[in-house]
């Protein structure tokens, strides 16, 4: 029984990381192969069995896990993104969400032709979006950060609010009704909220006064969630998912203590929740009544996102500042994710035990709709967005990894030639100089998912790394390639024969930048000795050949621009590069050369 359960175990982490592995590389959404991987280990093969695996605890296992994702969920939510917006994720949420609900519950009244009890259950739970699918989505698309935030924050809020649907509609069908499903919905926002507050501020007042060792900073916080999640549950069941949302938004937004080691903790527990939660659900699956429901969750799945969603975002938007082209775009973008299957698990099997026969419907269901969900939106969300004019389809901009001295000289110059340029750095002191300088820069890792997340990518389509630091700028590359294209990722070498320093630079990813000899050793320098970025605009009187006359042929060529709308970008790989007239050359000079 022990090795069965070790090896069951294994099985899960394993096929976790394979799963998400061959997504990587293949450039699909995650959690389409770690459905189909459950549902080989689990209806096909027989490999795993979840509930004898996990028993009684299963389903605690899986509401724990839910409100942990939503709290990580809610580090990634800046107050700052609503402005604007605010009133539009207010609508989502509130009117938005009512709508939602009646259109999924008549949807699954007269499509799937479940009794009005279980179809009004269904059509709560699909009140939830999928923050765990569309912020991936969002990274892919890059559209304009007016919708983006809308999508995230809506993606992101709804979910607790969804599970509380689902709550009182569940009681009622099992008691038999309640007096005033109104008051305990505000019973039950209202619970979760305090007691999210209050753990939030525990953790704050814990590490601002130094009150925990740095080394349990992150187990204390993780301790602190749970805490939360479960005395909130204590007084209403689920409200705890809003504590722990609520819990994340508030360490985000607050400013008396950092939080970023939390953030990044919580980003890789979130990965390995994720992938055991999917491979888990989707074991529990029966191949029989996968197959006796998928004609009708087709429809039901069509009827969702041809007729609901833009009835939904219709409503929500009337009096909003949403252009067209955006109401088209959010109108077409609500996956369905985790939460919508652990809260139809949840519920399906207590339903069962008090004699629902009906409800052993509802989990393949919702895995079907999972699914179905994940794969039209995860294919079609790029080209629509291109098609509205809300993601250029060849960005020209540039993403900076560094926010040193001369990288922001570079952001400076390439902004007033009109390219788009994001900077990310490691260090606050020179974010905070790039931001003071007027400059887009964002602080953190930017192997970071919430640096990501908050980042503005709209027009951006390149990167170049340029840290001192060979590794850094190594797994940039890689880390971007998936999203940029491997021929639009650039690093700089740190210094001349990296090989001396045990790095094999022929298997690095990204593409030379600057050219053969060009590092950053050498860059840094000559800023240090007064050489600056500067741009020269060619003309059939002022040639390049003039250009290099002027500087003694010194001038270390980096860029070439084409002035417009967008402005053109062209990154030096080699020194040998022939800039025209008409074009713009940007350089690292030596001074007193004007």
């Amino acid at each position: 029984m022990q090795e069965q359960f070790l090896l069951e175990l294994s099985l899960i982490f394993v096929l976790g990381f394979a799963a998400r592995w061959i997504a990587w590389r293949l450039h699909l959404p995650s959690i389409l192969l770690l459905l189909i991987a459950g549902i080989v280990a689990g209806p096909w093969q027989g490999w795993l069995h979840p509930d004898a695996l996990l028993g009684n605890a299963l389903l605690p296992f899986v509401s724990l896990s839910v409100g942990l994702i939503l709290f990580e969920g809610g580090l990634s939510l800046n107050i700052r993104e609503l402005k604007g917006i605010g009133g539009v994720v207010r609508n989502l949420v509130t009117i938005g969400a009512a709508v939602t609900w009646v259109f999924a519950s008549f949807g699954a009244w007269l499509i799937l032709e479940l009794s009005a009890p279980l179809a009004i259950l269904l059509g709560a739970i699909f009140v939830v979006t999928g923050p765990t699918v569309i912020l991936p989505l969002l990274r892919h698309v890059r559209p304009t950060a007016r919708i983006r935030n809308t999508i995230k924050w809506e993606g992101i809020l709804n979910d607790p609010v969804g599970a509380i649907l689902a709550v009182l509609v569940f009681e009622a069908i099992a008691t038999g009704g309640t007096e005033n499903p109104g008051a305990e919905f505000l019973y039950a926002v209202l619970t979760g909220t305090g007691v999210g507050i209050l753990g939030g501020l525990l953790i704050v007042v814990a590490l601002r006064w130094n009150w925990i060792p740095e080394v349990l900073d992150n187990a204390f916080s993780l301790a602190m969630v749970v805490a939360a999640f479960t005395v909130s549950n204590h007084y209403y069941h689920e409200s705890g998912l809003i504590a722990t949302t609520v819990m994340g938004i508030a360490l985000a937004n607050q400013r008396f203590t950092p939080v970023k080691h939390i953030v990044e903790f919580k980003e890789n527990l979130r990965v390995l929740i994720l992938s055991t939660l999917f491979i888990l659900l989707a074991a529990r699956l029966d191949a029989e009544s996968l197959a006796a429901v998928w004609a009708p969750s087709l429809g039901y799945l069509v009827f969702l996102i041809v007729i609901a969603r833009p009835a939904t975002v219709w409503v929500s938007c009337l009096g909003s500042q949403l252009t067209g082209p955006e109401r088209v775009f959010l109108g077409w973008m609500a996956p369905r994710g985790i939460v919508a299957a652990a809260v139809t698990s949840i519920f399906a099997t207590r339903l069962i035990e008090l004699g629902y026969s009906e409800a052993e419907q509802l989990v393949p269901i919702s895995f079907l709709l999972i699914i179905g969900s994940v794969t039209v939106y995860g294919l079609t969300a790029s080209p629509v967005a291109r098609k509205l004019g809300l993601s250029e389809p060849h960005p020209e901009g540039l993403l900076l990894v560094g926010a040193h001295g001369w990288a922001r000289q570079i952001a400076k110059v390439l902004t007033d030639l009109g390219v788009s340029v994001a900077m990310a750095d490691s260090r606050y002191k020179n974010v905070s100089a790039a931001k003071f300088a007027g400059l887009s820069a964002y602080y953190g890792s930017i192997l970071s998912e919430k640096v990501l997340d908050s980042m503005n990518l709209h027009g951006i389509g390149r990167l170049a790394a340029v840290t001192s630091n060979e590794e850094a700028n190594a797994l940039a590359a890689v880390h971007f390639a998936q999203m940029f294209g491997r021929k639009d990722v650039y690093q700089l070498h740190s210094a001349a024969g990296d090989a001396r320093k045990g790095i094999d630079v022929d298997h690095l990813v990204g593409r030379n930048l600057f050219g053969e000899g060009v590092t950053f050793d050498e860059l840094e320098e000559k800023y240090d000795a007064g050489w600056s970025v500067k741009a020269t605009k060619l003309s059939d009187k002022f040639t390049y050949q003039d250009f290099q006359e002027r500087y003694g042929e010194l001038a270390i060529p980096l860029f070439v621009v084409v002035e417009g709308e967008p402005s053109r970008l062209t990154i030096v790989e080699s020194q040998d590069v022939k800039p025209k007239s008409g074009q713009t050359v940007v350089a690292m000079c030596p001074p007193n050369k004007s």
